[in-house]
């Protein structure tokens, strides 16, 4: 098919988009945009734009579980199952989608997200969810994706062996893009399985002849020749088919499987000496590949068959001598994995910087596996299993990482506590020291007294120090025995004196009012100032004795830590061994059907040896 990003990387583009589609709206109409209100949401964003997903995932669940994402609950849930597909979790994902994907998003995206979980679900091997996913698209998909829904429905249709429905559907396809060529193969695949030859042989032919713009067109024009050749070599047109084959880039994928079947066209119509051309150019490739090897065969048939019963001879000798290299290889490499030393090294030489979805091999361990892993590597089962094999290594590690820091923070609550202990005496010394209930009492007498004062009128009670000062002077010279004198100075000083007495009262009586306001104020805002300190002093009680239970709480979770990641790391290590088994008899399986092989082509040669050797024999006792 033709490339693009993964589905997973596509769907969980998509879901973020959907989660960030407001704002980007907002953007467009000049509103304000909607910003990440949860800032623990917004700590997920900044793992998941960077790829980081296994953080990401943690700090969602650790979340969700603490009550922190009210604000982008939703949001947060599609991306957690974006998240979890990325690693494989299909089901899990699944039960997300299903539950939020019905209401809580647009039709668009909802839709496109049902198209790219199809084809995470057929490349998983789950055709019944996959055609069931399709089922769920509503509306119609944008063009290029439509083709690809089509596409995808008929390889499923395919793959059921339900062929005709496919062609009809296949049949249908409107436009001339790649999808339009890939239709093409699939439908003359579809005809070839049926028996249908010469059907199919026209839309191969004609896709063989294709001129390609890009490596996956010339990869498919490659496809299409190789499967029309050999359809035509089954239907007994050795002639035919060489023309298709002939046309296989001698450099590309299916080369050696393209020269293997010139070779035995040629031979269908006993044209050995010419067989014999494309069979001698693959004894310079990879042993591994099936091609190669049948081709060790078939050149010492093609000797005979021309009576160069010498030559064949040497070739059958040389092809059992290469066989027999190879199986003991393979028998070195089967006992290599057997022991589980080769994964395990493999992963310690493995930085680990990726998992999940996106982690792809760079470049192969050293070491005599690493001819055969390539090969291995090829199956799709084997390559999601090793990252699997690999995810739950860096897990692994990661616990690890997280029972050390359990110790850092037993220290940290430790010291903590320490630290509270030193301090606690010198804030309850301080606390005492506050009289606040003298305070209050001092402020309620204050009021008391104000109100006398206003009652009474008291305004020389709200005067100033010097007016205070300058009263008791005034009244001092008052009550002077010289004023009493009968004489004119005298009457004169007291008439002065009574109007400096008489101007200051007025002053005192024209202020009293607005004076005594300001101290009611002052007066309303200690009360108010006392009040906060209160509270506060409750406050602090409370957090003094709930600092305590806070103290047992966090030791309590940080004790409770080192079980659980042990326990954790438990069942990883079987879950490591179940993978490390499951990756082993993928890896042996493999190996042994090459060795299978490799010990019949040994036992055919040997027989088509002795044949030989019975020929030479009895052309021996003729001569003489």
């Amino acid at each position: 098919m033709p490339s693009g990003c993964s589905p997973v990387r596509c769907l969980c583009l998509l879901l973020a988009l959907s989660a960030l589609t407001p704002s980007a709206q907002a953007a467009d109409d000049g509103r304000d945009p909607i910003v990440v209100k949860d800032p623990h949401y917004g700590e997920v964003l900044f793992y998941f734009y960077q790829e980081d997903y296994f953080p990401a995932i943690v700090r969602v669940l650790a979340a969700k579980e603490r009550q922190q994402l009210d604000d982008h609950a939703d949001d947060a849930e599609l991306l957690l199952g974006g998240m979890y597909l990325s690693y494989g979790h299909h089901l899990e994902a699944a039960e997300i989608f299903e539950r939020l994907l019905a209401d809580n998003v647009a039709p668009d995206i909802r839709d496109r997200t049902w198209f790219f979980l199809a084809k995470i679900w057929y490349q998983r091997g789950y055709l019944d969810r996959s055609k069931e996913a399709l089922g769920f698209i509503q509306s119609e998909l944008p063009k290029n994706m439509q083709r690809e829904a089509l596409m995808l429905e008929a390889q499923i249709l395919i793959d059921d062996g339900e062929y005709d429905t496919a062609i009809e559907k296949l049949q249908r396809w409107e436009g001339e893009t790649e999808w339009a060529s890939y239709a093409k193969f699939n439908i003359g695949v579809a005809l070839v399985r049926l028996g249908r030859i010469d059907e199919a042989a026209r839309l191969l032919d004609e896709l063989g002849n294709l001129d390609p713009f890009n490596e996956e067109l010339t990869s498919l024009r490659d496809k299409a020749n190789l499967a029309l050749g050999y359809a035509l070599l089954q239907d007994g047109q050795a002639l035919a088919a060489k023309e298709p084959l002939q046309r296989i880039r001698l450099e590309g994928p299916f080369s050696n499987k393209a020269l293997l079947g010139v070779g035995w066209a040629d031979a269908e119509s006993e044209s050995y000496e010419r067989a014999l051309v494309p069979w001698m150019e693959l004894q310079g490739r990879d042993l591994l590949d099936p091609a190669v090897q049948e081709s060790m065969l078939a050149i010492p048939y093609a000797l005979a068959k021309l009576d160069s019963i010498s030559q064949a001879a040497d070739h059958y000798l040389n092809a059992i001598e290469a066989f027999y290299e190879e199986t003991s290889r393979l028998d070195r490499t089967i006992q290599r994995i057997e022991s589980g030393e080769f994964f395990d090294e493999f992963i310690q030489d493995d930085p680990l910087d990726s998992t999940g979805w996106y982690w792809h091999l760079e470049e192969l361990p050293e070491g005599p596996e690493a001819r055969y892993l390539f090969h291995l590597l090829a199956k799709h089962e084997f390559h999601e299993g090793l990252k699997n094999y690999r995810d739950l290594s860096y897990l692994y590690r990661n616990l690890d990482r997280w029972q050390q820091n359990v110790d850092v923070y037993a220290n940290m609550l430790e010291t903590r506590k320490e630290a509270y202990n030193e301090r606690l005496p010198r804030v309850q010394d301080a606390l005492a020291r506050a009289d606040l209930e003298g305070m209050v009492n001092r402020k309620l007498e204050y009021d008391s007294t104000l109100n006398n004062i206003e009652e009474s009128n008291d305004w020389l009670a709200l005067a100033t120090k010097s007016e205070f000062e300058m009263w008791g002077e005034i009244t001092g010279l008052e009550s002077t025995p010289a004023l009493q004198a009968d004489i004119i100075e005298a009457e004169e000083v007291a008439d002065k004196i009574k109007l400096l007495k008489g101007v200051l009262q007025w002053d005192l009586e024209r202020d009293f009012r607005e004076r005594l306001w300001r101290v009611r104020r002052d007066l309303r805002q200690t009360g108010e100032a006392l009040v906060e300190t209160q509270r506060l002093r409750r406050q602090i009680d409370e957090s003094m004795r709930l600092e305590l239970l806070k103290f047992e709480e966090l030791n309590g979770r940080v004790s409770g830590l080192a079980p659980r990641i042990e326990g954790t790391k438990m069942r990883l290590e079987d879950a490591l061994s179940k993978q490390r088994v499951f990756l082993q008899s993928i890896a042996i399986g493999e190996l042994r059907a090459q060795k299978q092989r490799l010990d019949r082509y040994t036992i055919q040669a040997r027989f088509a040896l002795a044949a030989i050797y019975d020929i030479a024999a009895t052309v021996g006792e003729v001569s003489e």
